[in-house]
């Protein structure tokens, strides 16, 4: 069993950034892939990244590519989502995953995080 813990959202203006960490309990999490999802009021859950579990692969939704980075640091058990020129619509719950597949689909995690609350402002 892996426990995730989200940390460092927030509340910041549209154009700023803020680094999202996702704390494991396990050192098993250095060979899951990890994924992060956000969720706004009223909608689904959606993809936002995904990196393998050696951090060599990442792939990203369209609506983030080129603003947001995803990375995983295997020696401190621990993964990031650094976000940059944040926007209104950026504004949601975000939640870290970790699973065997990473993918872009929520049944492929095993593992999830409480969740962290981003807001941006406009």
């Amino acid at each position: 069993q892996v426990h995730l813990v989200e940390s460092g959202g927030g509340l910041v203006q549209a154009g700023g950034s803020l680094r999202l960490s996702c704390a494991a309990s396990e050192r098993t999490f250095s060979r899951y892939a990890m994924g992060w999802f956000r969720q706004a009021p009223g909608k689904e859950r959606e993809f936002v990244a995904v990196i393998d579990w050696s951090g060599g692969s990442t792939l990203y939704a369209d609506s983030v590519k080129g603003r947001f980075t995803i990375s995983k640091d295997n020696a401190k058990i621990t993964g990031y989502l650094q976000m940059n020129s944040l926007k209104p619509e950026d504004t949601a719950v975000y939640y870290c995953a970790a699973g065997s597949v990473g993918s872009r689909y929520v049944g492929d995690y095993d593992y999830w995080g409480q969740g962290t609350q981003v807001t941006v402002s406009s």
